[in-house]
């Protein structure tokens, strides 16, 4: 059994309790501080109800509700939160996974199944004692169905799915609320006429098969490793400046470069996702043999990939940059003086904005995408 702890609405959270003016107020959370000239980051749920959501550009929300209260993405004030919770879990000594910065998974095989739901209430009342901010758990036989009941009484919800609910609660839940069919999987099975998690079970039981996304008893982590890992930014206008779409590309690879690391994870494949009036949507990979979890590397194979669009720099609206083709990242011993002098770097940088904050510390490049 596994018990999965989902924060609700995260970002926008931590601030309404910091400032409890916000509270209740339909408020957005942007990634840069223009209001005006970002994306929505978080949104909590009165503005949810309205129809903003995370990604939308910030002056489309205004268009929708101009009486939006805005608070700039403060990532320091998040991770420490996370690591608060975390740390908070590490109490009830049992195998924990950090999932991402607002999920984080615990091993509850050992508990009867009436002291489950016990449990998971008082994480919560901790959760909110400690924070001044909900979560939403959902207890199920492995960390799939546990994520998917954990997000379908948001916010403040506790949900089992069990033997005794297993049919009715997948027949309710459309097959683009469960984790991973959000995207073409999930637009390619729909096509195929599955609607519901339901329709999805009886064609491929085995996708809710007991034994998926398992912990490793000497880890505590799920050994389900992601196909891929990616960023992406809309800018708020098209961008006719070369050195600016560079910037974004050297950022979008630190901050994937930044997951891979927390994961202990490499990739061989580099994907450059561009977006604009001259080109439309351009895509293309490069694989190398060499594994990396490198952010500068990561953005030198991205830039190898935009020279395919030739000497003329076009115009760009969106951009994204993924890796994939991952793999454990297994330590050798570097032998090159510039190999040991990287590997330095890189861990003296993690090591400075783990403690003060993400981003404390960046490559001079990016300074263009402020």
């Amino acid at each position: 059994m596994v018990l999965h702890i989902d924060m609700d609405a995260f970002f926008a959270s931590i601030e309404e309790a910091i400032n409890p003016r916000l509270k209740g107020k339909p408020l957005i959370v942007g990634s840069r501080g223009n209001r005006m000239h970002t994306v929505v980051c978080a949104a909590n749920y009165a503005a949810k109800a309205l129809g903003i959501h995370s990604g939308m550009p910030t002056k489309r929300a205004y268009s929708i509700y101009y009486k939006l209260e805005f608070v700039p993405a403060d990532q320091s004030k998040y991770i420490w939160t996370s690591e608060q919770i975390f740390e908070l879990l590490k109490g009830y000594n049992l195998p924990l996974n950090y999932a991402s910065i607002d999920e984080f998974q615990l091993d509850i095989s050992a508990y009867p199944d009436q002291k489950a739901v016990s449990l998971g209430k008082e994480i919560k009342a901790q959760i909110y004692a400690n924070f001044n901010i909900t979560a939403s758990v959902g207890i199920a036989r492995n960390w799939l169905l546990s994520k998917l009941a954990s997000k379908i009484n948001k916010p403040d919800g506790l949900t089992v799915i069990d033997d005794s609910n297993f049919e009715q609660t997948l027949r309710k839940v459309s097959l683009d609320k469960l984790c991973g069919m959000g995207g073409k999987d999930g637009q390619s099975l729909m096509a195929k006429g599955l609607r519901t998690c339901w329709d999805l079970y009886l064609n491929l039981p085995g996708f809710f098969d007991n034994n998926a996304g398992k912990f490793d008893e000497n880890s505590g982590k799920s050994n389900e490793m992601p196909k891929s890992m990616s960023h992406s930014y809309t800018l708020p206008k098209v961008e006719l400046n070369p050195q600016v779409v560079r910037a974004w590309i050297r950022l979008l690879s630190e901050m994937v470069a930044v997951r891979l690391r927390q994961q202990d994870l490499v990739s061989q494949t580099v994907h450059l996702w561009l977006d604009g009036p001259e080109i439309g949507s351009f895509g293309a990979q490069k694989t190398c043999q060499a594994q990396t979890n490198d952010g500068y590397e990561i953005c030198q194979r991205a830039l190898k990939i935009m020279a395919k669009l030739g000497p003329k720099s076009p115009k760009i609206r969106a951009i994204g940059v993924a890796c994939g083709n991952l793999s454990r990242d297994i330590y050798h011993q570097p032998l090159l003086k510039e190999e040991i002098r990287r590997e330095g770097l890189i861990k003296a940088l993690d090591r400075i904005n783990n403690r003060f904050g993400e981003g404390v510390i960046y490559p001079a490049i990016t300074a263009f995408t402020r």
